[in-house]
């Protein structure tokens, strides 16, 4: 039920059956949502994790991992956020190792065709290809890169047919737009969406040089249902597009006021397919934020 997930089920229910990118005619396409269970629960007494309940009750030949945690439970109302990364490393890495075993383990035993983890970004070194990770995603790229591992270890010992996707910042409409902590695409939109409607200036932080790695969450859905149907390597595939920012918010927005840089703070980091144009991908996800204003993750509807 979050971005990607809502991505999947928008593909899902618009491409044409039978098609690449849509559903087969004897497919039945189910959307599980945290709701449903506990994923991180662990076995307690020989009673069955709540991922293996999941899993019993609906018995999934083919499975796309979607699930984090980010510890919301530790600062209520507030979804992830970089302070969260860097306070409660041990919860973030436990929590995920936890759903990725219970996920990896369950899609074993109940002897699904086919599972696809989506792991993060942050899974690599902070300035080189080789090394941890960036200090403040510890405990969560940890835990995800630990997929990786796990994904070969099942291939070569059960011959499990499991691999991953990683995906660049993602963007696109039921996207997080909490000022306190949306990644850098939606809190442009937010911030410049702001600045339009209370006449004043958009205040960008850093110099606006960097160039970004995104992927909007339409073409990510696609690219799921590809590697579900056609990629059996272990191997995780890097799905990412460029652009730079943030000219195309302020168009996008149609912001007509002063823009400017703050070069006193950090710049923002937060097969032959044919990729949405940035510009068409980010007025779809701006409309859906206008017209969503009142019920998206915007953190101006938060419970006091």
């Amino acid at each position: 039920t979050g971005l990607v997930g809502k991505a999947l089920q928008h593909i899902i229910e618009t491409e044409p059956v039978g098609s690449r990118y849509g559903k087969l005619p004897n497919e039945t396409w189910i959307f599980a949502s945290s709701a449903e269970g506990d994923l991180s629960s662990a076995e307690n007494l020989g009673i069955p994790a709540q991922t293996n309940k999941l899993y019993e009750k609906y018995k999934p030949t083919h499975v796309i991992h979607l699930c984090r945690a980010w510890c919301v439970e530790l600062v209520p109302d507030v979804f992830g956020g970089l302070f969260k990364n860097m306070k409660y490393k041990l919860t973030f890495l436990r929590d995920n190792i936890l759903i990725n075993d219970n996920i990896l383990h369950a899609s074993y035993t109940h002897k699904t065709t086919k599972l696809i983890s989506c792991l993060s970004t942050c899974v690599f070194p902070d300035k080189i290809h080789s090394g941890p990770p960036h200090e403040s995603n510890f405990g969560y790229a940890h835990a995800k890169r630990m997929v990786d591992v796990q994904n070969h270890a099942y291939k070569e010992e059960f011959g499990c047919n499991f691999t991953s996707a990683i995906p660049t910042n993602i963007f696109g409409p039921h996207d997080n737009y909490d000022l306190e902590d949306a990644h850098v695409i939606p809190a442009l939109v937010h911030k410049c969406y702001l600045a339009k409607k209370n006449g004043t200036p958009f205040i960008v932080s850093g110099t606006g040089k960097p160039l970004r790695q995104f992927i909007f969450s339409y073409d990510l859905a696609k690219l799921f249902v590809w590697m579900l149907r056609e990629y059996d390597d272990v191997e995780p595939i890097i799905l990412s597009a460029s652009k730079r920012l943030p000219m195309p918010s302020v168009k996008a927005v149609g912001f007509e006021g002063h823009y400017s840089f703050d070069t006193t703070k950090a710049d923002d980091c937060h097969g032959a397919f044919k990729f949405t144009p940035f510009e068409q991908a980010l007025d779809l996800s701006v409309k859906w934020f206008v017209e969503n204003y009142d019920s998206a993750r915007t953190g101006m509807n938060k419970k006091p």
